[in-house]
């Protein structure tokens, strides 16, 4: 059944109000009309069973049959900062990462970033990063929708980590330290409900050693994801499906 993301304030009662390009593409895209039954969720992740009564490309209205509290969402708080790749690499980061169950995506800007981005581009492309979680969220039953931050730098990035949290940073040079060595470790740590988890991953060609060190003195461990090298669309996704396998939320 088709799910869509309704604002909070726009639910009274037992019915539900649906506005804007979620209402256009009910009634136009979709052809959705009188009497048919959709879902819709909010920020706080509830979701509503309801049929629609009337539709029009401005406005949706309809009666709540049904609400739920979605058990959908990750114990932990998992944030990729994900290194700028080529072309449209980071649509796909962003929609996947969503379906797995990341929490936050920050696109930064490394010392070997290809891609150039205006303050105007860079935030056309956060728009578009946004819009592509909404729809991944809606179509993976998700109840809350990721944040993508505006594109920063890898160091502005560090002054927002925190050491008491937990901080991995997947290196291929890293050849002692696993990352399932390091989520056994902290299994009591990443279990706890309000822990929270952050993933720094390179664009193309990785991280440099000044990086991989600015980012350890600000306590994020060096990972090695195991004997191959991975793409970094690649790579951010086997560490968070990694992470939360060991956590019990995925397999």
């Amino acid at each position: 059944m088709r799910r869509f993301f309704v604002e909070e304030g726009n639910i009274k009662e037992n019915k539900v109000i649906i506005k804007g390009d979620e209402a256009r593409h009910i009634a136009q895209v979709l052809r959705l009309g009188e009497k048919d039954r959709i879902k819709v969720f909010t920020r706080k992740g509830r979701e509503y069973l309801i049929e629609i009564r009337e539709a029009s490309k401005k406005e949706v209205i309809g009666k709540i049959l049904k609400g739920t509290k979605l058990k959908t969402e990750p114990r932990v708080s998992i944030t990729l900062v994900q290194g700028l790749p080529k072309k449209d690499k980071m649509d796909f980061i962003v929609q996947k990462a969503t379906e797995l169950g990341v929490k936050k995506v920050i696109p930064v800007i490394t010392q070997r970033t290809i891609v150039k981005l205006d303050r105007e581009k860079a935030k056309a492309r956060q728009v578009r990063w946004q819009r592509i979680a909404l729809e991944a969220t809606k179509q993976s039953g998700r109840a809350i929708i990721p944040e993508v931050d505006g594109v920063t730098t890898f160091v502005q990035s560090l002054n927002n980590i925190s050491e008491e949290n937990l901080n991995l940073i997947p290196w291929e040079e890293e050849e002692t330290t696993s990352l399932k060595k390091v989520l056994k470790r902290h299994t009591s740590h990443i279990s706890h409900p309000t822990s929270q988890i952050t993933v720094f991953i390179g664009p193309e060609g990785g991280f440099t050693l000044e990086e991989v060190r600015a980012a350890k003195e600000r306590g994020a461990i060096p990972v090695s994801l195991g004997p191959r090298l991975l793409r970094t669309e690649t790579a951010g996704l086997a560490t968070l499906a990694m992470i939360l396998y060991e956590l019990g939320d995925l397999g």
